[in-house]
């Protein structure tokens, strides 16, 4: 025997059903600091900003972009 039931509401209704904790504050803090953490770092995602944090490694970093990069399009043809 198979039972459906079909149960409407809202996010708050269902946490409050089932006793969970209203994290609502705590996310919308959470995101608030990742929102600003992001734009802190957002030159960082600039292709000039990367290129100047992989050159101050050296060669070497180039190389282990490199490596990684031929092997993710190996793997990606095989």
């Amino acid at each position: 025997m198979k039972a459906t039931v079909n149960v409407e509401c809202t996010p708050e209704e269902a946490r409050a059903f089932l006793g969970l904790p209203d994290v609502t504050a705590l996310n919308e803090q959470l995101v608030s600091e990742m929102q600003v953490r992001l734009k802190e770092n957002m030159a960082a995602l600039q292709p000039e900003e990367l290129m100047k944090n992989w050159m101050a490694f050296g060669g070497m970093a180039q190389e282990q972009f490199r490596k990684l990069m031929m092997a993710a399009t190996g793997a990606a043809k095989g």
